[in-house]
């Protein structure tokens, strides 16, 4: 809904506007008649500090601006005010966009700060950011904390095949280099099972199917 995004982009601005307005009123007709003007106001302007933009965050990154997403974050001069799961997604959000800017350590203290923060939310975002953890030690050289975080992504819960395939994927990797192979070709088939249809996922699969029917085990 774009009038909801313009509402959302200007609330703030809308909610002085009515402040001014109902100050008017309140001069001219007494403070019930402005009382209407004032509750409205206050909900624009704990509206823009308690939930902020996540609203139109979401939009520049389903259309894969990350540009846009990363001046609307930036926005937020006050992220401690945010309501805690508003917060907790936040945090999450800067995290990925560190980590799309090749910036890992802030990427895992950002994605860390957002799951101490408990919450339904988070809950249901422990799965995706606890396998983002692993993706990121992994490129850090920290392979036994990479795997820990994808175990526990794992049983946390992925949402869909895709993260359920690269998660099995970075396992069966893993193993590979333990040079466990029984356990990399178990963890493969799983991958496969998902049947992601992601280009990346794809290629990577084609990869190791190369090499993996050569191992011992």
């Amino acid at each position: 809904m774009k009038w909801l995004n313009i509402f959302v982009k200007f609330r703030l601005w809308i909610g002085l506007v009515l402040i001014a307005l109902a100050v008017f009123v309140n001069m001219q007709a007494g403070f019930w008649p402005a009382f209407i003007i004032y509750f409205l106001a206050l909900i624009c302007v704990l509206g823009h500090f308690l939930l902020g933009p996540m609203r139109l965050i979401q939009s520049a990154m389903e259309e894969g601006d990350m540009v846009e997403a990363k001046k609307i974050v930036d926005s937020i001069l006050f992220p401690q005010l945010l309501i805690k799961p508003i917060r907790s997604v936040y945090y999450t959000i800067q995290g990925n966009l560190a980590m799309a800017n090749q910036d890992f350590d802030g990427a895992e203290k950002l994605m860390k700060k957002g799951l101490s923060l408990g919450g339904q939310f988070t809950q249901q975002a422990e799965g995706p950011s606890k396998l983002q953890l692993g993706m990121l030690s992994i490129q850090k050289g920290d392979m036994k904390q990479g795997e820990a975080y994808i175990r526990q992504a794992i049983r946390a819960g992925l949402p869909d095949n895709e993260n359920n395939a690269a998660a099995y994927l970075q396992l069966c990797s893993i193993m590979m280099n333990k040079r466990e192979f029984r356990a990399a070709k178990e963890y493969f088939k799983k991958a496969k099972s998902y049947k992601a249809t992601t280009p990346q996922i794809v290629e990577q699969i084609k990869q190791i199917e190369k090499y993996i029917t050569r191992m011992p085990g």
